[in-house]
């Protein structure tokens, strides 16, 4: 338990410190800068699903289709990383997934108001890159997206990229 708090204590302080604005004269903001943050935390967020997918899969017989792994992801890597199971996998078997978690761990903090809603994103991208992260250690090229309609419920949408 103890391990969780001070996992979301981390994370916070991450975000925040990937937004803090520096005091600039310029009164227009850089357009990259946003993104420029969103790209770190997602790649923090792939190299800690590369180390985890390779320790947490060790314990694990190959995986016979994606969707294996997909299941490894909503309950093995997500009891791992929140101690709970992810809540919803859907696929509509093209290779395009849904993970949803009604009460995601780093949005239940901010769930009082719709008045965060829009802050949600930028704490979701360290989880898209943990999962694409993950995804790449056990083989699979993905692109993972994330959406929130009402907090603290969130959507991880994963498109398997076929080459």
């Amino acid at each position: 338990m103890a391990d969780a708090v001070l996992f979301e204590f981390l994370h916070t302080e991450m975000v925040a410190e990937l937004w803090a604005k520096e005091p600039d004269p310029d009164p227009d903001p850089a357009p990259g800068g946003q993104k420029m943050s969103l790209s770190v935390l997602e790649g923090m967020g792939f190299r800690v699903g590369q180390a985890l997918g390779e320790r947490l899969s060790r314990e694990t017989l190959a995986f016979k289709e994606e969707l294996d792994v997909l299941k490894f992801l909503c309950k093995d890597l997500w009891v791992a990383m929140f101690q709970k199971q992810m809540d919803s996998l859907r696929t509509n078997h093209q290779g395009t997934y849904a993970l949803q978690d009604n009460s995601f761990p780093l949005l239940v903090r901010m769930a009082s108001g719709l008045q965060y809603l829009e802050e949600a994103p930028k704490f979701l991208a360290f989880t898209c890159g943990l999962l694409c992260g993950t995804l790449s250690t056990l083989g699979i090229k993905s692109l993972v997206t994330a959406s929130v309609a009402a907090l603290p419920a969130c959507k991880f949408h994963v498109v398997i990229q076929r080459s």
